[in-house]
């Protein structure tokens, strides 16, 4: 069902955000890439071969579910969300959708968020 990594999502208060693009960027020397316009526009892309680190300002209180996710690439996302369904899996819908890039996210049993968009 899966076919590659497409992203990592890691996370930072707002406060920590300009050292981490600082960290990311310059430290470890990450090619930074434009977001679509529907994204958040805080943070940051890299690209790094064929997958992206992105860099997301988290503003959620301790405890609660965070946005960090990891993206896999599938080839049919119809029968990605049926398989996921028959699991008993919950289908989250995509709170921002991107034109041209169909995808859902589902959490794992450790509440872990993953995100799954159709290959393109």
């Amino acid at each position: 069902m899966v076919t590659q990594l497409h992203h990592v999502n890691v996370t930072v208060p707002p406060e920590l955000e300009a050292v981490t693009r600082e960290f990311y960027g310059a430290v470890l020397g990450l090619e930074q890439v434009p977001k679509p316009a529907a994204a958040r526009q805080s943070g940051a892309w890299y690209q790094i071969g064929k997958a992206q680190l992105h860099l997301s300002v988290e503003h959620e209180p301790p405890g609660s579910l965070s946005s960090r996710h990891i993206c896999f690439r599938v080839s049919d996302l119809g029968a990605a969300e049926k398989a996921f369904r028959e699991a008993g899996v919950e289908i989250i819908p995509d709170p921002r959708p991107v034109p041209g890039t169909p995808r859902f996210y589902v959490r794992d049993p450790g509440g872990n968020q993953l995100e799954i968009v159709q290959k393109k």
